[in-house]
């Protein structure tokens, strides 16, 4: 026996990403309903090699339902989530409202896969921010070994974690910068993202850093270890898919490179691709699509008596929304649900 699985906000990009994923996992789904807003009634998506019709969000019954994977965002998820949780189906939200609920999971299955055992609290299990999850995944292994002190991360984030409209703008505005007439106008981002590079991402705070950048540090703190000291800055870069990112890492003990990068290729979820040659590191264009989360150009940091600089990329629509939501249901219904 499987399970009963809602897919909400299946007409997205990250819902069609779960859909996607669910299938080619083999999930054991016994029956599937893809939800969306009124306006997309009926839309066709894919599962498989069926088609489905979505249907309204609105009034839905998720009573007997087993688990509801949302990609619906905060707004729509603070109406309908507690929906589906008092009809007794257990949400997998991809939004970052419930993230830091001290009652909520918050859950990377390669770093803390025991916290789902909490969803009981109000059935309702967070999944973090996409440039949270695939650093949490390299930082784990290491962290185990060495105890991390501190992290300085710089991330090259890709557009489709704005969305649709995201990577339309980018697309309009590179075909734009060689047709005279067709330039396009910043819309969803404040500047210029063809050709550019724009240090802002979600709303800046009152000490002077984004709210993306404290995602990151509140997230790591609750998932891998409360001590652990972290400073982001937060980059959009005009990449369709695929978010990388710069790390240095300093530990409390000594952490030889060679050692390093043993422990990260033995490590759940990690692919280590570190030639010291042209070429011989991953870029985004080439995870694309991935499972893994990657990691290249590992090496000492001399300026540090512990240190270790490495490079980060990963699928933003895969291990960084839709495929983690995934392995939290698979998680999930191992170590709690025990169907399928």
């Amino acid at each position: 026996m499987g399970y009963k699985v809602v897919v909400a906000g299946a007409t997205g990009n990250v819902g069609r990403e779960m859909l996607n994923i669910l299938s080619e996992r083999q999930f054991p789904v016994d029956e599937i309903a893809v939800l969306a807003s009124r306006r997309s009634l009926g839309t066709e998506v894919s599962f498989g090699d069926k088609t489905l019709k979505t249907k309204d969000i609105e009034g839905f019954d998720f009573t007997g339902w087993d688990i509801a994977l949302f990609a619906i965002g905060s707004d729509a998820t603070k109406k309908y989530a507690p929906i589906a949780a008092s009809q007794g189906c257990v949400v997998i939200d991809n939004s970052s409202l419930y993230r830091y609920d001290p009652d909520i999971p918050l859950v990377v299955p390669e770093v803390n896969p025991e916290a789902v055992d909490g969803y009981k609290k109000k059935m309702i299990i967070a999944n973090p921010n996409c440039s949270t999850a695939q650093m949490v995944v390299a930082l784990k292994p290491l962290h185990d070994r060495a105890k991390i002190k501190r992290v300085v991360v710089s991330t090259y984030q890709s557009v489709s974690g704005s969305g649709k409209e995201a990577i339309d703008e980018l697309w309009n505005q590179t075909k734009g910068m060689y047709v005279p007439g067709q330039e396009v106008a910043p819309s969803v981002y404040p500047k210029q993202i063809a050709f550019n590079v724009i240090p802002h991402i979600d709303v800046f705070l009152e000490d002077g850093s984004t709210k993306e950048e404290w995602k990151m540090v509140a997230e790591t703190k609750k998932i891998l270890d409360k001590s652990i000291k972290l400073t982001a800055t937060c980059v959009r870069v005009p990449v369709f898919v695929g978010h990388s990112e710069s790390l240095n890492i300093e530990f409390e003990d000594h952490l030889d490179e060679a050692e390093a990068r043993d422990i990260l290729r033995e490590a759940p979820g990690i692919m280590v691709i570190d030639k010291r040659e042209a070429g011989g590191y991953i870029t985004p264009v080439e995870c694309v699509g991935e499972y893994a989360t990657y990691i290249s150009r590992i090496r000492q940091d001399p300026t540090l008596d512990n240190g270790i600089n490495l490079w980060c990329v990963s699928d933003n629509l895969r291990k960084g929304a839709a495929l983690n939501a995934v392995q939290i249901a698979e998680t999930l219904g191992n170590r709690c649900l025990k169907k399928g």
